[in-house]
């Protein structure tokens, strides 16, 4: 569709090759699930790309990294959220409600970020630079920067060639919330026709709106804890909606979450295992900018040498590589959240 729309808007040349053209369509590392890659964004490289040792260092590392987020983070984190989920509902005390939707918060963010590394490194591997997909969204203040950070390729492309040509913010305020509807509508009906995603994607769209309405000016008056604390709670509700079977499903796990109940706490406990407390840990400091921070830290004050920073990196990363095929081949078939969509 990219291809053609832009063909269409001269916005690019008509590929005169079958080869080439075919080559963008079966992409295998951006195939399935994203980043989406738009034909603008690679088309030079399909033509004339360079393939040298340096790109495929940095593309193994990148696919390494996202094998790993996969195994260690979100397959652990997306067993507590089964766990929960799969629970009859009249055994979910409040506590377990919280640990089964941060289980599944994180899980969603780590296994598509994971495939998204992956895909990346692939494409560095063949000489392809895809744009990034995540931008630590977790970090954000509100629901629109929210959207800026998370599968940035899909919100791209929604805007591209959904929202501006419907008119955008340029046709009066009325027509701009329409819009937003819309789009943020489909965005929802995109991941599965459902009820569950369809309110997912119009809840989205609502609080863009509440803010454009007034609500970011009061956000940015008040601590940037709060605002934080206000986004997360807004896209962990979402989340309970886009990981449950049923809508009444839905809305009786809100219920377990905000209405104080704490029978069964037993289950609870048995849940907190050493091993996933320390993977916790792991989500809540690679889910926030801490990570290039440390390499700043390591490269200044600890290595001194770039030289000896890089074998340490290397050595992490191949130890990481051997630990991830280890736990791969001792566990079940385990597919990436977004092959489903």
């Amino acid at each position: 569709m990219t291809y053609v729309i832009d063909l269409y808007r001269e916005e690019i040349k008509v590929q005169k090759k079958f080869i080439n053209l075919g080559l963008y369509i079966m992409l295998f590392p951006q195939l399935i699930a994203g980043p989406i890659v738009r034909y603008i964004d690679i088309e030079k490289e399909i033509n004339n790309r360079k393939v040298d040792i340096n790109l495929i260092d940095e593309g193994i590392k990148r696919f390494i990294l996202g094998l790993g987020k996969k195994i260690f983070i979100a397959n652990i984190m997306g067993t507590w959220a089964d766990i929960v989920f799969n629970m009859p509902l009249e055994k979910i005390n409040t506590p377990l409600a919280w640990l089964g939707i941060f289980g599944y918060t994180m899980q969603i963010f780590f296994d598509f970020s994971a495939y998204s590394d992956m895909a990346i490194g692939l494409g560095k591997i063949f000489g392809f630079h895809f744009l990034e997909n995540f931008n630590y969204p977790y970090v954000s203040r509100n629901i629109q920067e929210f959207w800026r950070r998370w599968h940035i390729s899909l919100s791209q492309w929604f805007k591209d060639y959904l929202y501006i040509p419907l008119g955008g913010n340029r046709k009066g305020e009325i027509r701009t919330y329409i819009n937003l509807l819309t789009v943020f509508f489909l965005t929802g009906l995109w991941h599965g026709a459902s009820w569950n995603f369809i309110f997912w994607g119009i809840f989205h769209g609502l609080f863009l709106i509440i803010e454009r309405l007034g609500l970011k000016k009061f956000l940015e008056k008040i601590p940037k804890t709060l605002q934080h604390f206000y986004t997360m709670i807004i896209v962990i509700i979402g989340w309970v909606f886009f990981r449950s079977n049923s809508f009444i499903f839905a809305l009786k796990y809100l219920k377990k979450l905000f209405v104080p109940n704490f029978i069964y706490m037993e289950s609870f406990f048995v849940e907190l295992e050493t091993l996933k407390l320390f993977i916790v840990v792991c989500t809540i400091f690679f889910s926030t900018p801490i990570v290039p921070k440390l390499k700043n830290i390591l490269l200044n004050n600890v290595f001194k040498s770039k030289f000896y920073y890089e074998i340490f990196r290397n050595f992490v990363y191949i130890v990481l590589f051997l630990l991830s095929v280890i736990f791969l081949a001792g566990s079940n078939f385990n597919p990436f959240i977004y092959f489903h969509f």
